[in-house]
């Protein structure tokens, strides 16, 4: 294939959002810097920033399209990545160490550029490049996914369209030139507008996950006692991701096992409350019990429901408190809270009795989501009475094929002479359960029987 085709042939795929065809004709030889006569004989590269294609924007960047190359009106690609404001399109063209391949008159265009942006809003942005500035109601305002998970507005004049992610990507090229702004206004940022899935939020989040010295965490950690529920909603995400991302050790779980303790201990939140207890439950911290007891009565079920992960049952026998809070939320009137109390303190034989009783009920409950929280929680467990074996094959008659599946892993893993009917009665199952431990209980059980 000559030059020219793969270069026609890549024009084409960029148009079309075909990402994976790019990759192919660049791993053939294809120009990643091929223009394009119908967009300006601009780089394919602005063809796929223009039309939001992170994708294949990505691809190219990493095909070596040159994501600093001037263009005849003085911008680049990143420029115009910038200037389009999704975080998204803007990530997959920053490229690999900006910080260093760029001079510091480059890198503060860009950050003027996106601050301005950022400050004037892009509706108003748009209304001055469209020149009809301070003009109320002419832009049409829709909310769109940017990336994988978070969403943006993107804002349209006439022709013109723009997405209002001039923050996150202010913020992210901030970190990328090594700006350290200060932790309050990028909270500030953050929570403008106050959504855990906007561009925004998950920006300011990612950085300061990323910024790891004492003086950033204990900036961040303040936020814990803002009067605006926001705020500290934002603190948990950092505090989240953190414990995901990285862990240094005892020093870290202590510090941060005690910050959570503190904070579960004045939450008043109960909403906020529950998260944060769910986050704390995942540490090893010498006050769980205390806090699990606290709000064993809590009015709240979102609260009640995370009481019971505050009690060790791994290795470390139940205190008679601990044992008599489980026993009294296992009769909880909230099916969320029976099923954590079941799940949490099956490993103690002195609860295992009341336990089976209520995941029992459970599976004959007139609600279907109780039923079937009875079948995950029954399907795993360790009692192995026939009355759990029928109660198993009674959920089979669920209408949710997930439920279904629970029930026949359950019987298989009990070696119950029903699980081929049941296994019948699960259906075939669709694409994405290659990989799914009970699908593959049920296909081993099927081949132990034929040999």
């Amino acid at each position: 294939m000559t030059e020219e085709t793969l270069d026609s042939r890549l024009r084409s795929a960029v148009r079309a959002r075909d990402a994976e065809t790019v990759r192919a004709l660049l791993e053939e030889g294809a120009d990643p810097n091929t223009v394009d006569a119908d967009a300006g004989c601009a780089p394919v590269l602005c063809v796929a920033v223009a039309a939001y294609d992170a994708a294949v924007a990505e691809v190219l960047v990493e095909g070596r399209a040159d994501p600093d190359r001037v263009l005849p009106d003085g911008t680049t690609p990143l420029w115009r990545a910038v200037d389009g404001g999704s975080p998204a399109v803007f990530a997959a063209v920053l490229g690999k160490e900006p910080r260093l391949r760029m001079p510091e008159e480059g890198r503060e265009r860009l950050l003027t550029l996106a601050r301005g942006w950022y400050e004037t809003g892009a509706a108003e942005g748009l209304r001055r490049r469209a020149g009809a500035p301070g003009q109320v109601g002419v832009v049409d305002t829709v909310r769109v996914q940017d990336g994988e998970y978070e969403w943006v507005e993107q804002v349209s004049l006439g022709g013109h369209v723009v997405r209002a992610g001039h923050g996150a990507i202010l913020t992210s090229l901030e970190w990328a030139f090594r700006v350290l702004t200060p932790v309050d206004e990028l909270i500030g940022r953050a929570v403008d507008p106050p959504h855990e899935d906007h561009v925004n939020w998950s920006s300011v989040c990612s950085i300061l996950t990323q910024r790891r010295s004492f003086e950033t965490w204990s900036a961040v950690v303040a936020h814990r006692h803002d009067s605006d529920l926001v705020h500290r909603r934002f603190v948990l995400d950092v505090v989240r991701l953190r414990s995901l991302m990285y862990f240094d050790g005892p020093s870290h779980e202590k510090r941060e096992g005690d910050f959570l303790a503190a904070w579960a201990a004045e939450e008043p939140d109960s909403g906020l409350l529950a998260k944060v207890l769910d986050l704390y439950t995942e540490y090893t911290h010498q006050d769980q019990e205390a806090i699990g007891l606290r709000y064993a009565d809590h009015p709240d079920p979102r609260v009640r429901r995370e009481v019971p992960y505050a009690f060790p049952t791994y290795g470390v026998p139940l205190t008679p408190a601990a044992r008599a809070a489980l026993l009294t939320l296992t009769r909880d009137p909230d099916v969320g809270v029976r099923v954590a109390a079941c799940e949490a303190g099956m490993r103690d034989d002195d609860l295992l009795p009341e336990i089976t009783r209520t995941l029992l009920l459970l599976a004959e409950d007139p609600d279907p989501d109780a039923r079937s929280a009875a079948a995950t929680t029954l399907a795993g467990s360790r009692i192995r009475t026939p009355a759990v074996s029928d109660a198993l094959v009674a959920l089979l008659a669920h209408t949710d094929q997930l439920v279904r599946l629970e029930a026949a892993y359950g019987l298989a893993l009990r070696d119950d002479p029903r699980t081929g009917e049941a296994i019948d009665r699960v259906g075939p199952l669709g694409a994405g359960f290659e990989d799914d431990q009970r699908a593959g209980a049920l296909r081993s059980w099927q081949w132990g029987k034929r040999t």
